[in-house]
């Protein structure tokens, strides 16, 4: 069953205001970092005393989120093209943002890797499942 293919684009926007929001902490945490004492220098090559643990946390967030989210919005972008947004492409698309979500929630405060790990996978699993979903409907394309 086919649903409104625009309705794709909602899940894609809030995985980009969760990259804006992480950029913003980044950058809260490298000027807090600089506040507290950390060398301003250190940013012009990254040579030096190591950020804080706190600012890595953030630039390492905002990082992840040119990795894996690229198949996340490829796979969207390539439902709507192909006019295969269903129920099921919806599904499993906002399964991935909202294992995103707590992901990043869980990386920018308490950060336990047990916990974040388990974010982490279950949103592959959507992501997977998605991929699936969208080769299956690819193929009966052909």
């Amino acid at each position: 069953m086919l649903t409104n293919q625009v309705a794709i684009f909602v899940p894609m926007l809030v995985v980009v205001a969760l990259t804006f929001v992480a950029f913003l902490k980044m950058g809260a945490a490298r000027g807090a970092a600089v506040k507290g004492g950390h060398d301003p220098n250190y940013y012009k090559a990254h040579l030096g005393t190591p950020e804080p643990e706190a600012t890595v946390a953030a630039v390492r967030h905002y990082g992840n989120l040119f990795e894996l989210p690229t198949l996340f919005y490829t796979a969207c972008l390539t439902a709507f093209v192909l006019g295969v947004v269903s129920t099921w492409v919806l599904v499993f698309a906002w399964g991935y943002v909202i294992a995103r979500l707590v992901q990043s929630a869980v990386h920018m405060t308490y950060n336990n890797p047990g916990h974040r790990g388990g974010a982490f996978v279950l949103g592959v699993l959507f992501l997977l499942a998605l991929w699936v979903t969208l080769g299956l409907a690819i193929l009966s394309k052909l």
